[in-house]
């Protein structure tokens, strides 16, 4: 991997609006990483047309072609098995080096439903109430000030934020980015000001250092009135450490990581492993080409990112919103505990009633978007008719900053991963077309 100019993104609000270690190197290569993946079969057997599924083939290969990723993974499983699993283009362009099914992605905000499958498992085991405050476990968080309706000043807040409010994005916390533009502009510079960092960059410090800085600074609205994509998920990761009295990184390889043999997945790699595994992160210049992203922070108003941040930096701060590293076969180990209910493989992290209250609507009347709800670290589609889209009512997914994401149908018992590195995301949205591309192949 090479620094690389880095070209300034044209529709950098447009984007973040739809935007949505261990330290140690990563040791089992190939040969291990697929082999704790799941079993495959043959596409028909599980209910999926093979010529069809050639169509997410054309369709990825068009945006690969026409500059809009250097490649992609993609995984589709039904019923406990892999029907569809390819790598496409390049992971790094300069360096000629082609995309392989294990490499490494920057898995940013689908770090999320991992967090919230960790504060679920503690839930379980009885350390807390999900509507008991979170200042109970982080007192920082307690007496908190909103912003005044009027938008000049705050005043104190009439609601504690509960456990709830930040599984469910209702706390009232935002994104510095997110702030500048669905809030007054102030709010933004105050996050800034506070050294709050969105977790997507070079940050010194730990996790615990995070509630100190949001407390300086006014809620967006009172806890649990709205809905608003947040940091909440980030002070989630300061409450396991607390609650489990390991670092979040000691939590998810030990709870989490090792037991459902996730051999590829962490907050930190060193150079080596990503010189050899990690994609490079691209966007377009200026000619239309795609220039790699190099190591260094860039800012853009608010937002700082890196795509170095993994292996370039101090390598403390475990960002429980962004911050892991994963490949295509550990996240669909994830994705098929949760689909199983909580169990792969004779390993039980949660049960199937938590999964099921994690992947409902937990947001009332609120909404994410139109036909859109949020669960418990996850999005629920409710109405796929106001979405728009070939999907299931009661599907759950995510994404994350660097152009990835995920499905999980569990009407199908089916799932669904596309990885790509790029931010802002490609004007020809691959992603959103993807999803299609897997139910027009579904034929049984």
């Amino acid at each position: 991997m090479k620094d690389k100019r880095t070209p300034t993104p044209a529709s950098i609000r447009s984007a973040v609006s739809l935007a949505s270690t261990l330290g140690a190197s990563l040791l089992l290569g190939t040969a291990a990483a697929l082999a704790q993946g799941l079993p495959t079969a043959d596409p028909a057997t599980v209910g999926f047309s093979a010529e069809r599924l050639g169509r997410i083939d054309a369709l990825v290969e068009s945006a690969v072609a026409d500059d809009q990723i250097a490649g992609a993974v993609a995984l589709i499983a039904r019923n406990g098995h892999v029907a569809h699993f390819s790598a496409y283009g390049m992971a790094d362009i300069d360096d000629g080096e082609p995309m392989q099914t294990d490499t490494i992605f920057r898995f940013a905000s689908m770090t999320k439903p991992i967090t919230s499958l960790a504060v679920m498992m503690l839930y379980e085991e009885g350390h807390f109430l999900l509507n008991e405050p979170v200042s109970k476990f982080i007192p920082e968080l307690g007496g908190l000030s909103v912003l005044s309706s009027e938008g000049e000043g705050s005043v104190p807040a009439a609601n504690e934020i509960s456990i709830h409010d930040l599984l469910a994005h209702t706390s009232g916390l935002s994104y510095r980015f997110i702030a500048e533009g669905a809030g007054p502009e102030e709010l933004a510079h105050r996050y800034v000001e506070a050294g709050v960092s969105d977790g997507l960059s070079q940050t010194d410090g730990l996790i615990a250092d995070l509630p100190g800085q949001l407390a300086q600074v006014p809620l967006l609205f009172e806890p649990g009135s709205q809905w608003a994509y947040s940091l909440s998920i980030d002070v989630l990761g300061r409450l396991v450490e607390v609650v489990s009295e390991m670092t979040l990184a000691e939590f998810f390889e030990n709870r989490i990581f090792e037991p459902l043999g996730m051999v590829d997945t962490a907050f930190f790699i060193d150079s080596e492993t990503a010189a050899a595994r990690l994609a490079s992160v691209y966007n377009n210049g200026p000619d239309g080409s795609l220039v790699e992203l190099g190591p260094e922070p860039i800012e853009l108003g608010t937002l700082v990112y890196s795509a170095g941040f993994h292996y370039d930096g101090p390598q403390t701060y475990f960002s429980g919103g962004a911050g892991l590293v994963s490949t295509a076969s550990d996240y669909a180990r994830f994705l098929q505990l949760m689909l199983n209910g909580g169990e792969l493989d004779g390993v039980r992290l949660i049960s199937p009633k938590t999964v099921e209250f994690m992947t409902r609507n937990q947001i009332g009347e609120l909404n994410v978007a139109p036909g859109m709800k949020f669960g418990l670290g996850f999005g629920v589609i409710e109405d796929p008719g106001q979405v728009g889209e070939t999907q299931s009512a009661g599907n759950y997914y995510w994404g994350g900053f660097f152009n990835t994401s995920f499905f999980v149908d569990p009407s199908e018992r089916m799932f669904a991963i596309l990885l790509t590195q790029r931010f802002p995301g490609d004007e020809m949205n691959v992603g959103g077309k993807f999803g299609t591309a897997v139910y027009q192949a579904l034929v049984e």
